[in-house]
């Protein structure tokens, strides 16, 4: 680990940021350039007293969770977080498996919206980020950890998984998503994860096994969906996908139809907030 290019690595890089650009008001006038290192902090959701040891080249040797945290908050593109993981003395996390680096535009995109909600998925649809609004109709969903990361696992292995849709949308989208999981598996040729995640799901539910034998492939680029929510109720709503340029991660933007009862359900459920008793998908790390 090296203690004083790390501090002075994260400095230089907190400084460029601006409130505006990682989702935060602008607030009054500021002394010195960039994010306060409260606010850095708070992004990536640890103390503030252990980041500014890490600034001053005085605090203990992060984890790779806590500087794949870091990476997301500071904006830091994919050289850049590699290069944060090398002078904290760890090997960078690798392109496929397990690799949790949000894309630093797909970030920017996410913080603009704050009226409509909007996650970012992988290719294996595993939720990475999520604004307040997709929280408050989703649930938090970025809190999994195994196999159960992929929302196709939870979907095949866990009923409570299936009530965020009517019943009578179960079929069609065990289809989809089957159909998803297969276009991104056969982009990722040896891939030890993904193979991983097939294998597990064969083993697990016959349906998904039946369904992916059938050799169906079609990429989601957008879709309409039904979402049940307990405040609301059932809310139809247009998901439009952002996909990267290398495929392997996707913004889900959920609008509603002008004119349709959506309008006013996203209305309430702004003023509802993520808090509602029995939201949907708040499932406890697992």
């Amino acid at each position: 680990m090296d203690q004083k290019d790390l501090a002075g690595f994260l400095r230089r890089r907190r400084e460029l940021l601006q409130p505006t650009d990682v989702g935060m008001p602008a607030g009054a006038r500021r002394r010195t350039p960039g994010l306060r290192r409260h606010e850095v902090a708070q992004l990536a959701g640890m103390s503030p007293d252990y980041y500014i040891r890490l600034e001053q080249a005085r605090g203990p040797q992060p984890s790779p969770q806590m500087l794949t945290a870091l990476a997301r908050a500071l904006r830091l593109n994919r050289d850049e977080r590699d290069h944060l993981f090398h002078l904290a003395g760890h090997p960078a996390p690798p392109v496929y498996g397990g690799d949790d680096h949000v894309s630093p535009g797909l970030l920017r995109l996410l913080d603009a919206f704050t009226e409509l909600p909007a996650l970012i998925v992988s290719d294996l649809a595993a939720t990475l980020a999520q604004n307040a609004m997709a929280v408050a109709l989703l649930g938090e969903q970025t809190t999994y950890t195994g196999p159960a990361r992929s929302l196709t696992y939870r979907w095949f292995t866990d009923p409570e998984a299936r009530a965020l849709y009517p019943p009578e949308d179960h079929e069609y989208q065990s289809r989809v998503q089957v159909a998803d999981l297969r276009a991104a598996v056969a982009l990722r040729p040896r891939d030890p994860f993904a193979d991983k995640l097939v294998r597990a799901l064969r083993a697990a539910s016959a349906e998904f096994a039946e369904l992916w034998d059938r050799h169906d492939v079609a990429v989601r680029r957008s879709d309409r969906k039904r979402i049940v929510h307990p405040a609301v109720g059932v809310l139809d709503l247009d998901c439009e996908v952002l996909t990267t340029a290398r495929q392997d991660q996707r913004l889900l933007v959920f609008t509603p139809r002008p004119g349709t009862d959506a309008v006013g359900q996203l209305e309430l459920l702004r003023v509802i907030g993520s808090q509602s008793l029995g939201t949907p998908g708040a499932a406890p790390q697992r």
